[in-house]
C-alpha cells in the first residue's frame, strides 16, 4: 500500500525534517501577495497611501487587482522601500533581467530600391 507524504516526511531523520521544513519557509516566503509583503515589512495601507499621494482605499484596491500595469506596481514597491526587477528565464539559458520597457531599438533607415 502506497504511504502518504506525511508519513514519509515522519520516518526521516530529525535533521533532515528539519532541513526540509526550512527550505519549505523559504519557498513560501518567495511568493506573497501585495498585501502580505506590506504586512511582512511592517507598512499600514495609509503609510503607503501617504507615500504614492493616494487615499488608502486606493492602496486597498491596488492590493486585491489581478492585473497592473508594471509602472503601478514599480511605483507601490517603491513606496513599501523595495525595488522591482523583472527576471525572464528560459530552459536553454541563463536568466535575463529586463532593463527598460518602452524603449524601441534605434529605427534603421531604409533603403530605397532603384527602379531597373
Amino acid at each position: 500500500m502506497p504511504r502518504t507524504l506525511d508519513e514519509v516526511i515522519t520516518s526521516l531523520p530529525e535533521a533532515e525534517r528539519t532541513r526540509i521544513e526550512a527550505r519549505a519557509r523559504e519557498l513560501i516566503a518567495e511568493e506573497m501577495s501585495l498585501q502580505e509583503l506590506r504586512k511582512a515589512i511592517g507598512k499600514t495601507q495609509t503609510a503607503i497611501a501617504r507615500r504614492l499621494k493616494v487615499g488608502q482605499d486606493a492602496v486597498s484596491k491596488l492590493e486585491t487587482r489581478s492585473d497592473m500595469y508594471i509602472s503601478t506596481l514599480r511605483s507601490v514597491l517603491k513606496a513599501m522601500g523595495g525595488e522591482l526587477e523583472l527576471i525572464a528565464r528560459f530552459p536553454d539559458r541563463p536568466p535575463v533581467r529586463i532593463q527598460a520597457l518602452g524603449v524601441a531599438a534605434p529605427r534603421r533607415k531604409r533603403q530605397r530600391r532603384v527602379a531597373t
